[in-house]
């Protein structure tokens, strides 16, 4: 299957999971039958998709880390690689939060909104800096990668990298191996994608059984400011930090990424993405694995400019609401908050409502009032998700070719 139908049968599998969904809603989801459907069926199988890109991310990581890494002739180069991406990244995510206040302050979601924020949600305690810091290196590097922690991972192949890179000729032999071993697990994404269709009709259609447009219509000024802020940034601010860095097309830029946007959006994972989004950033997008393997890896991680909106958004939100004006101070102590949060947070189970409520305790917000948008969260973190990756990708190809390792010829093919 090339990529051009993978696309097509994702397009057609999310609108058919859609339709299907909203009908299940409509008769209701727990009809005797349709209960089946929306409980057991529906998130064995969407499940089973995303377990299946899960149980590939600790080895792609780790593999292509180490190859990128010991494919650098300069160990220089990776600091300003490393440096690079995330001054792009905290750019990117100031420049988010921005836009989704700014937006949220002319259109004024929350005005006249009579708020009772007592609910029972509550948010989990954001870890402190200093643990924050020590957390990104590991202690134990097979423990890092049974948890999945992307940050100690990242640390440790790198290191690995770099030594076996110095280490002579058992070091190519190791490079050499992982190099092999890269290739088989980029092979097997390939041939899991052939399931994709059906584990995104899944994913989709027990979201819109169970959400419907009941949950949408209560708040549909705030989510329907959140989506419009998520695509202002999408194609607006990428296009033109991607125009003006690279002086590349941006059209084919959106079309080579609608394979990975296509999967964030279904499964609401960045991390689950980040096989789809390196094979696509080295196979579309012509960014060479020494760059990918760091960039998309780390963004995935760290990077978190649609969780930024959506916080911006909520923030001003909540505080028209509830009749509170916290004036121009607590706007920029929410985008500085929110920007260092995306990384302060990363790993971190829950991390977009653990960020906001870091936010909202920085402006005097009551935490508990989180538990007003929570029923519209998950379909607006699946199209938070789709920017996250957007993203990714956007600082990969301006990163990679800034360093000369980018492939300009994949980047036009027509696929």
């Amino acid at each position: 299957m090339n990529s051009k139908n993978l696309t097509r049968n994702i397009l057609i599998g999310m609108a058919l999971g859609a339709i299907v969904g909203i009908i299940i809603n409509i008769v209701g989801p727990d009809t005797s039958g349709l209960s089946l459907l929306v409980e057991d069926i529906f998130p064995l199988v969407g499940s089973i998709f995303v377990r299946t890109l899960q149980l590939l991310v600790v080895p792609l990581v780790l593999l292509s880390l180490i190859c990128g890494t010991s494919a650098l002739d300069d160990v220089r180069r990776l600091g300003r690689i490393g440096v690079k991406t995330v001054a792009f990244y905290m750019a990117t995510t100031a420049i988010a939060i921005s836009i989704a206040i700014s937006l949220a302050v002319i259109f004024k979601p929350g005005s006249g909104m009579n708020l009772d924020y007592e609910t029972n949600f509550v948010a989990n305690e954001s870890p402190p800096l200093t643990d924050v810091i020590l957390n990104i290196f590991p202690k134990n590097p097979f423990a890092a990668m049974a948890e999945g922690n992307m940050l100690q991972i990242i640390v440790f192949a790198i290191l690995f990298g770099l030594a076996a890179t110095l280490a002579g000729p058992p070091g190519r032999r190791v490079i050499a191996l992982a190099n092999d071993l890269n290739a088989i697990v980029m092979k097997l994404v390939m041939l899991l994608l052939m399931a994709a269709p059906f584990g995104v009709f899944a994913l989709v259609a027990r979201t819109f059984a169970q959400e419907g447009f009941s949950a949408i219509l209560a708040l549909s000024q705030y989510f329907f400011l959140v989506l419009a802020a998520l695509a202002v940034h999408a194609f607006v601010t990428y296009g033109l930090i991607f125009k003006t860095f690279t002086g590349l097309s941006v059209r084919q830029l959106y079309r080579n990424l609608r394979k990975v946007q296509l999967f964030a959006f279904s499964t609401a994972s960045s991390n689950a993405t980040i096989p789809i989004n390196l094979e696509n950033a080295e196979h579309r997008l012509g960014v060479k694995p020494a760059v990918a393997s760091f960039t998309i890896p780390l963004g995935a991680t760290i990077n978190m400019d649609g969780t930024a909106i959506m916080q911006g958004v909520a923030t001003v939100f909540i505080a028209q609401a509830l009749g509170v004006d916290i004036g121009l101070s607590g706007y920029l102590m929410v985008v500085v908050t929110a920007t260092l949060a995306s990384i302060g947070t990363a790993g971190v189970p829950g991390v977009g409502l653990i960020m906001l409520a870091m936010v909202f305790q920085q402006v005097g917000l009551p935490v508990a009032a989180i538990g007003v948008i929570y029923g519209v969260d998950r379909l607006l973190d699946m199209a938070r998700t789709a920017v996250n990756v957007t993203g990714d990708a956007v600082v990969s190809v301006i990163v990679s070719k800034s360093e000369g390792e980018f492939d300009q010829e994949v980047f036009e093919a027509k696929n």
